[in-house]
């Protein structure tokens, strides 16, 4: 069993990030648990952060490390609060406040023109200095609500309805939840990428294979001809 990294100390993210997970033969660890602490996020994109908190993680732990980037576009809000999602009230990781400020935020604006969605964005490295990582991402579409509904979930699921459902992203069964959602989506692409490359990697060393049997097999007949 591979040992790999979580770039993240988000509960939430890591508890369903585990659960997407939990079909590989992987040992998946949290950076808190190696004593790795938080990386400044100073990206202008979901993939920079996740690629700097990825990258963070694996050089201090020496490990391979998957990192999550996400958050919730508010159209009427031109995409708040975005990458700063987890700190939109000012204080990291508080989701009452971050929810009330964002309520304030869109005091008086009609249903119709509450359109949202979250964004996640995933990276994996296979070591701190991997020039090639693989990148996935998913977004999940919906609105948001007057006021917040169900205790399931974190951060802004309780005000997030989306499309096609009648139900907030806090009152999901978690398993759904996962299916649907943008992490569950950035999760299925990323593994679907992992399968190509192994598939690769395998047509690689079958090709490698061949090539050495051909060297053995050509040997008797070389030392014949010196004879």
């Amino acid at each position: 069993m591979k040992t790999i990294v979580l770039a993240s100390g988000n509960r939430g993210k890591l508890a369903e990030l585990r659960q997407l997970l939990a079909g590989l033969d992987l040992d998946v660890v949290a950076q808190t648990e190696l004593g790795v602490d938080d990386a400044e996020e100073t990206g202008l994109t979901f993939v920079e952060n996740a690629l700097i908190k990825a990258r963070h993680a694996s050089r201090i732990s020496g490990l391979p490390a998957l990192a999550d980037d996400s958050g919730l576009c508010v159209n009427a809000l031109d995409g708040a609060p975005g990458l700063y999602s987890a700190r939109y009230a000012g204080q990291h990781g508080n989701d009452a406040a971050n929810n009330a400020r964002l309520l304030q935020q869109l005091s008086g604006i009609a249903e119709a023109q509450r359109g949202a969605h979250f964004h996640c964005s995933l990276v994996l490295l296979r070591h701190a200095l991997d020039p090639a990582p693989l990148i996935a991402e998913g977004r999940w579409f919906g609105r948001v609500l007057q006021a917040p509904r169900g205790d399931g979930g974190f951060g802004y699921d309780p005000l997030f309805l989306p499309h096609g459902f009648a139900i907030s992203g806090a009152e999901f069964a978690p398993a759904e939840k996962n299916r649907l959602s943008h992490r569950g989506l950035a999760t299925a692409q990323l593994l679907q990428l992992l399968q190509q490359e192994r598939a690769r990697q395998r047509e690689a060393d079958q090709g490698e294979l061949a090539h050495r049997r051909d060297i053995i097999q050509r040997e008797p007949a070389r030392t014949r001809a010196k004879q």
